[in-house]
């Protein structure tokens, strides 16, 4: 039996080999594969759904605040240029001929792009709503009492990592063996939690808090996990891939300042607040200068824009320095903290996030909205897992299903009721309890904010098609 490397490797681990594809496609072009996996998840319609997907302030009349769709693309940029500076130092130091410090920043970008296209409607609130579900619903008990223990353990764990995997190993080109056949590479670096829901175990490090994939996309994760050399930790657990450590810094670093900008520009936190808070970020030199600069710009507007910008930049310099600092035990699998909470200035972060807590996650505005999320993913749970419940039951007992569930059933999608036979490529109706609920979720989770509050209210009598 082969013994357990020590530690991970470069070269494995920036494995330009495609999940699906276990020979190379011989493409020679100008964009390199990295690239590539940007563009096909740019591309993909899980992204493009992005953009009526709550961040922070669900269905915001302004159009300044974030979206998931904005937020992913500012993880990315910033992303980049993390990934691009620890890139310099890992190209220099390992020699590399053929992957320059762009590529690396190139799979950091990806990944981040791929880090929330897995998220429900309404934010992390939609995941804790579905988790609600589970707990509270009559429906739901049925369903989970035909699971086994581990696939239960994922629906009352919900995690949109698991489902962004899913995403886009399986959901997204279907037809396609590795769903959209990214790198291995960019896979590893998007997989935060590389364990599955039973083996959760915060005590563990970072890397356990959550889980990354669900059991039907098992095999695919050791595809990655094995292809690009990441250290065994137990059974389907591994430590993380380095690059998971940047892509999480870079969405601590968007979210935790933009965040902030957001609640500005909304009128919840005052400009004080903000220059404050932003400025406990920028203690080293150019004091004087930045103070000059900011007594010029026009209004506060662009002062809390400019500092942004200044604590974003100081932000990834540090976290670079941080990566290169812990890198060894990174790639020992030994490190086990965020690299966001090895940084300096650690305490002005975390003084950041509490203040989001208190004053922004908390707010009125958004705890309201995100309340009536319970409410319409809940709801939507209930009427399409009955329906299409009952249906697969009478289809396994040929019996005829009711009218009402017949007609519930007959709004999801084909492709969330059926699946193909390898060799006839016949569609199959499903009705095993496992992937049933597993598809009907995939259905829930894929929706816009708009489109599932349209959809519940018009299956609830809320509002009804009507003319004249």
């Amino acid at each position: 039996m082969a013994s357990c490397p020590e530690k991970m490797d470069w070269e494995d681990l920036l494995s330009k080999q495609r999940l699906g594809r276990p020979e190379d496609d011989g493409h020679v072009g100008f964009r390199t594969d990295f690239q590539r996996d940007f563009d096909r998840l740019v591309f993909s319609s899980a992204f493009r759904r992005l953009q009526d997907k709550t961040q922070v302030f669900p269905l915001a009349e302004s159009d300044y605040v974030r979206t998931r769709l904005t937020h992913s693309l500012e993880v990315s940029c910033v992303g980049r240029s993390l990934g691009t500076r620890v890139g310099e130092e890992i190209v220099q130091r390992e020699g590399f001929r053929e992957i320059a410090p762009g590529d690396i920043g190139a799979i950091v970008a990806a990944a981040c792009l791929a880090h929330d296209i897995g998220n429900p409607p309404f934010g992390h609130a939609g995941e804790d709503a579905i988790r609600h579900w589970v707990r509270t619903s009559r429906v739901a008990r049925r369903a989970l009492d035909e699971l086994t223990p581990e696939q239960r353990a994922e629906f009352e764990h919900f995690e949109g990592n698991a489902q962004g995997f899913r995403v886009v190993s399986r959901l997204q080109n279907p037809d396609n063996e590795g769903g959209l056949q990214l790198t291995h590479a960019t896979l590893g670096a998007a997989l935060k939690y590389p364990c599955p829901a039973h083996a959760i175990d915060a005590g563990r490090g970072i890397s356990r808090k959550k889980y990354g994939y669900f059991e039907a996309e098992a095999p695919l994760f050791e595809q990655v996990a094995q292809t690009v050399g990441l250290l065994p930790q137990g059974e389907g657990i591994y430590s993380r891939h380095p690059l998971a450590f940047v892509m999480e810094a870079a969405d601590n670093i968007a979210y935790l300042i933009v965040d902030f900008e957001d609640a500005f520009r909304l009128g919840i936190l005052d400009y004080a607040t903000v220059h404050d808070h932003f400025r406990a970020l920028l203690q080293g030199r150019g004091q004087a200068t930045l103070d000059q600069r900011l007594a010029r710009l026009r209004d506060d507007k662009e002062r809390v824009e400019y500092l942004r910008a200044r604590a974003i930049n100081e932000l990834v310099e540090a976290s670079a320095q941080a990566f290169v600092d812990h890198e060894q035990a990174i790639l020992a699998g030994r490190f086990t903290e965020e690299l966001t909470d090895t940084l300096p200035f650690s305490e002005a972060l975390n003084a950041i996030s509490q203040h989001s807590q208190e004053k922004i996650y908390d707010h009125l505005e958004v705890q309201g909205v995100c309340a009536a999320g319970y409410s319409v993913i809940g709801g939507l749970l209930d009427l399409f897992h009955e329906a299409v419940h009952e249906t697969a039951v009478a289809i396994r007992e040929g019996e005829r299903p009711s009218p009402r569930a017949r007609t519930i059933t007959n709004l999801v999608p084909a492709q969330f009721l059926y699946q193909y036979t390898p060799d006839t490529r016949a569609p199959e109706r499903i009705t095993a309890p496992y992937p049933l609920l597993l598809n009907l979720t995939d259905f829930i989770a894929g929706m816009t904010d708009g489109y599932a509050v349209s959809l519940y209210k018009k299956l609830t009598g809320m509002a009804l098609p009507h003319h004249g």
